[in-house]
């Protein structure tokens, strides 16, 4: 599949955080195994050199995902620095489009030398940049090495699985990663577990109640343990005054008992909505949500408990795991629905956290880093789902442009005031998350700290990159050394002595020797330094002014001047005469803890990234100088109490 997408758009929503990470410091990037503007992300010399490397100054390495290199030379003059996990074309051939062949390339002068030594260089750059030199040495030199395998579980193992070698070693040191006391893992994940759970509604003040997980892929784990809800609430309640019972099934047999139902004060559903990656299926999704409602007959479990809760009299909470939105409409309406709860995917110490938030324990402050929509048509063509291919290599291209999830609310928001009926107010817009306490917003204040400017300092000049040597080695270099022992499926850099180098000229494509400058938007980790000078200062006073301590996330977004004149080539009749911008744009946020009655006054910086928009005709970032920001402050991207201009 392609992904097609406009430079624009790509520098203000998706390079975002890669900037961020790469201005923090990683060591590499991976590249995905979709296209990009129909060149494979592992070969698109755009993406790795002219903005990864050049504009936003990478000094890591590039890293293919698992196959996802498909091609050789091109690939790698294009900028990708390691391919994993070796193989080529097919998993586990052996096949490598890289190995002996890359050596082949270097010696042909396919590849120049440069390149080959720039590519060792990244690697073992980021090796000292996180300090690996100072590991202790594997045996035989040392007792360090790996402390895992990915192989198998057993401590002594084969040392090289997936070839005819059988020799066996310590593959697995079983080290306790864990930690104990105040420092154990299980206190930071139960903490953050709780702070990222997301109360929607709370119907009657019914939580907090008093005392009468993951999906599946590459980026799945094997927990060292799981507290489920279930264990968790058996310990949260007295059992002497509160009767609890459980049907961890599906289908209830709520027809042929009703009094599970019926004899109930209070009645929790537990459902999901879970997706991971396409090798793997569940369920009947490959990967990707087939739509957004919940999994396994999950509404109509709420439905039949809330009607039949308490004999129609009974409170019913719903808590929801899920990797996404989900749509809540089959029931969040429903009379017996008094509590609903996101909890996303919140790992081993699930149970406790939820526990934590359910009794009060701690207070609820975690917010929508997304819209929940009423239908799944509500996010508009952008958000649809490709049940088929639409091409021999499927097309995606990305037409909503800037207009993701609360920007696309937010502009249909305007439609609808101009009378156009598209009725798509989200159920629960993105930033919102309801607390046990209340907290007000006052005082806002700007302090600006530097005039606007519309284009960044000019490229800082530093050093020059090292020269790196062209010399080829000499043949007798490059071949297996004698004695050598190959292992089956292992891939080595050697060649044999029948192989022949054959020098030509490879098929470069045009304007590849060309020097191009670098970009003006670049010169440090992350791009040009100046994009992260501080222009403006806000200030925002917030007050507790509940009766329960609290955590208050405090938002802030910028809306851009209007009527900013467009750069765009006005020759074509569908050119904008105006740079086109979302109602506002999130730019900053903090989480503050309160107690009952506690005011604090809080800073959020707004540097000159925040403030500009990318000129695909410059090739820069541009701040608009004529007309006024406005700065909007509060708790969730529809309901922004403060404003102030700019």
């Amino acid at each position: 599949m392609s992904s097609n997408i406009d430079d624009r758009t790509l520098h203000e929503l998706y390079l975002w955080p890669f900037a961020s990470s790469v201005r923090a410091g990683v060591g590499s990037v991976m590249c995905s195994y979709q296209m990009v503007n129909n060149s494979y992300a592992c070969a698109n010399s755009k993406l790795m050199n002219g903005i990864l490397k050049d504009e936003l100054g990478f000094q890591g390495f590039v890293q293919s995902d698992w196959l996802a290199q498909r091609s050789g030379v091109a690939s790698a003059l294009a900028g990708l620095d390691m391919t994993m996990p070796g193989d080529g074309l097919r998993w586990q051939n052996g096949e490598s489009l890289w190995g002996s062949r890359l050596t082949e390339a270097a010696l042909n002068e396919s590849i120049p030398m440069s390149r080959l030594n720039d590519m060792a260089m990244r690697i073992v750059a980021a090796w000292y940049q996180l300090s690996q030199d100072e590991w202790p040495a594997p045996p035989p030199d040392g007792d360090g090495g790996p402390n895992f395998s990915s192989w198998t579980d057993k401590e002594v193992d084969l040392l090289h699985p997936g070839s005819d070698d059988t020799t066996k070693g310590v593959v697995n040191k079983f080290v306790d990663a864990q930690g104990t006391g105040n420092g154990s893992h299980g206190i930071l994940i139960r903490k953050i577990a709780a702070e990222g759970t997301v109360l929607v509604k709370n119907e009657g003040q019914i939580l907090p109640l008093y005392r009468l997980a993951s999906g599946w892929g590459s980026g799945a784990v094997d927990y060292p343990y799981l507290v489920t809800p279930l264990e968790a609430l058996k310990k949260a309640f007295d059992p002497e005054k509160v009767y609890l019972s459980s049907h961890p099934t599906n289908k209830p047999p709520f027809k042929a008992t009703p009094s599970i139902l019926t004899e109930q004060d209070i009645c929790m559903v537990f459902i999901n909505s879970d997706g991971g990656e396409g090798f793997i299926a569940s369920d009947g999704i490959r990967g990707d949500r087939n739509d957004l409602y919940s999994q396994k007959g999950g509404d109509k479990l709420i439905q039949s408990v809330a009607e039949g809760c308490g004999n129609g009299q009974g409170s019913t909470i719903v808590v929801v795991h899920a990797i996404g939105p989900v749509i809540l409409e089959r029931w969040v309406d429903l009379k017996g629905v008094k509590a609903v709860i996101l909890a996303n995917l919140p790992g081993q110490e699930s149970g406790n956290a939820l526990a934590d938030v359910l009794f009060g324990d701690v207070n609820p402050s975690g917010k929508l880093p997304y819209t929940v929509g009423r239908d799944l048509e509500d996010y508009g063509k952008g958000g649809q789902v490709m049940y088929y291919p639409n091409e021999v290599v499927p097309q995606q291209d990305f037409r909503e442009g800037l207009y993701i999830d609360y920007r696309h609310f937010d502009k249909a928001r305007l439609l609808i005031y101009g009378c156009l009926e598209l009725n798509i107010e989200p159920r629960y817009e993105f930033g919102f998350g309801l607390s046990y306490t209340t907290f007000e917003f006052t005082n806002i204040s700007l302090t600006t700290t530097k005039p606007k400017t519309p284009y960044p300092s000019p490229r800082p000049a530093t050093r020059n990159p090292p020269t790196l040597p062209e010399t080829l080695p000499p043949l007798s270099e490059t071949i297996f050394p004698a004695g050598f022992r190959r292992l089956k499926e292992y891939i080595y850099p050697y060649l044999d002595k029948s192989t022949v180098i054959k020098k030509g000229r490879y098929p470069y494509p045009a304007g590849y020797e060309d020097v191009q400058p670098p970009s003006a938007a670049g010169g440090g980790e992350g791009g040009n330094p100046s994009l992260w000078d501080v222009h403006g200062i806000i200030n925002v006073t917030v007050k507790n002014t509940g009766s329960r301590g609290g955590q208050e996330v405090v938002q802030l977004y910028v809306a851009f001047p209007e009527n900013v004149p467009s750069e765009e080539d006005q020759s074509s009749a569908a050119a904008s005469k105006v740079v086109d911008f979302p109602t506002k744009v999130l730019r900053g946020f903090d989480k503050i803890e309160l107690a009952p009655g506690e005011v604090r006054t809080i800073s959020l910086n707004l540097t000159r990234k925040d403030l500009s928009y990318w000129s695909i005709k410059q090739g820069n970032w541009v701040m608009p100088t004529v007309g006024t920001f406005k700065v909007l402050v509060g708790s969730s991207s529809r309901r922004l109490p403060l404003t102030v201009e700019l």
